[in-house]
């Protein structure tokens, strides 16, 4: 028996036999490598205030993902998806092709075009919770829970979520643990899995 064991630990347990150990998949949060120079990051990755944009740490690669956002102070703000070549200090974005995103106004932009815009009845206000839903093709909000019936596309290539502020907003986001259910088929932001 103890020759066994100590097999199993040479092999296992000082890491030498080339098996990399299991560790939990990283959380889904604002990634401070990848934001503005005026942007603030507290909360775990999790809220968003200072002047500026910022990534998330994972690409949408699946084909259906949802993530949400809590106004917690209005001001000048947008969320949606970008690649990494938007420029994170320059806002508002959607002025160029790498950025597709609601802005606090309710229209939506891409490469400095307004491609959508909510009911006028239906601009986001503190408390309430922005989610988006993106396929790859379109992106999708919903208001409180509710389908705001207000799709916008054009953007390519591998995207992020993308959040900015300014004029004293306050954003937190939600990549986990939704304040509201996903719509059918749409789910949070997975990492890939990488297979060696």
């Amino acid at each position: 028996m103890a020759s066994v064991l100590g097999c199993c630990l040479r092999w296992c347990g000082d890491g030498g036999s080339g098996h990399a150990p299991l560790k939990e998949m990283p959380a889904v949060q604002l990634d401070t490598r990848h934001m503005g120079t005026d942007v603030v990051i507290v909360k775990s990755g999790r809220r968003i205030c200072g002047t500026g944009g910022c990534l998330a740490n994972a690409p949408l690669h699946q084909n259906k993902s949802y993530f949400e956002f809590k106004i917690q102070s209005t001001g000048v703000w947008g969320i949606g998806v970008a690649t990494q070549k938007v420029n994170l200090s320059q806002i508002p974005f959607g002025r160029d092709v790498h950025s597709l995103v609601l802005r606090h106004d309710g229209s939506v932009y891409h490469n400095n075009e307004e491609k959508n815009r909510l009911p006028a009845n239906s601009i986001p206000q503190e408390g309430d919770i922005v989610g988006i839903t993106y396929d790859h093709v379109e992106l999708n909000i919903f208001l409180n829970g509710k389908n705001m019936h207000c799709p916008a596309s054009g953007i390519r290539g591998t995207v992020f979520p993308v959040v900015y502020v300014d004029d004293s907003a306050i954003l937190d986001c939600q990549f986990s643990e939704f304040y509201y259910t996903p719509p059918q088929g749409f789910e949070k932001i997975l990492f890939e899995q990488q297979i060696f």
